[in-house]
């Protein structure tokens, strides 16, 4: 798999293995801006 290397103001991760959908946005730090269930 390739991996985009990138800069962006806010990152989003999203859990396709879950039943429940969970997403999660974060910030160039790393800190938590949303998260949703």
């Amino acid at each position: 798999m390739r991996f985009y290397p990138g800069r962006h103001k806010h990152y989003c991760g999203i859990d396709l293995h879950a039943r429940t959908m969970y997403v999660c946005i974060l910030d160039v730090e790393g800190e938590e801006c949303l998260s949703a269930d």
